[in-house]
């Protein structure tokens, strides 16, 4: 219980950080208790603004309905998720709520209950200078973790199942070719001594 609490304080304190910034941004996918998911995208309004008169400079809004429908639209052209073999998710009706700190909030559709692998891609932001987004994935029953969409991954994750929590596949490629190369040092060392030993049989003993 201690350990959920100062999880939710840390993503707490972590939008409330990004809140005013409009570099960082906020994605989460979040598995609710009825198995349901639920994506929601947070940042400044400020960087909201400045990605829909990037993208929309020929249609500029003239309300705030206008402006949530543009939002709306700019998320669902610059995000890509899809799971295990390729599956792409659906999203529902989305909702903006606006404000200092913006948010989006899709209902998510399709993700299987059984989920080993995700592949995450969100360039909504990627207008704004040095952009970033904290990405947190919640499942039921896994870690709660956070990783970073930026521009040195191409705001670009592919996340995989490791027991009860989510790590990067570049980690666990580099956790193989560790373990490889121990496997290979010793083999190394295991062959130089049977050779040595099979050399040294060979000696005559004066």
């Amino acid at each position: 219980m201690k350990k959920y609490i100062l999880t939710i304080c840390t993503v707490l304190f972590t939008l409330f950080g990004y809140a005013h910034n409009p570099d960082v941004s906020t994605t989460m996918l979040v598995e609710k208790g009825d198995g349901t998911w639920i994506l929601q995208i947070s940042s400044s309004l400020t960087a909201f603004q400045q990605e829909i008169r990037t993208h929309f400079t020929e249609t500029p809004y003239n309300s705030p309905e206008e402006f949530q429908q543009m939002v709306l639209a700019h998320i669902k052209n610059n995000l890509e998720i899809n799971f295990n073999d390729g599956s792409e998710i659906t999203l529902g009706n989305g909702v903006v709520k606006l404000g200092h700190e913006t948010k989006v909030v899709f209902e998510v559709f399709g993700i299987d209950s059984d989920l080993q692998s995700i592949h995450i891609k969100n360039t909504a932001f990627n207008d704004i200078s040095k952009s970033q987004s904290a990405l947190f994935l919640f499942e039921d029953g896994f870690q709660k973790d956070q990783f970073v969409l930026n521009n040195d991954n191409g705001h670009t994750l592919e996340l995989i199942a490791n027991g009860n929590k989510f790590i990067e596949a570049n980690e666990q490629n580099a956790s193989f070719n560790s373990t490889f190369a121990i496997i290979i040092v010793i083999s190394l060392l295991v062959f130089s001594f049977i050779v040595q030993k099979t050399i040294l049989s060979k000696v005559p003993i004066e």
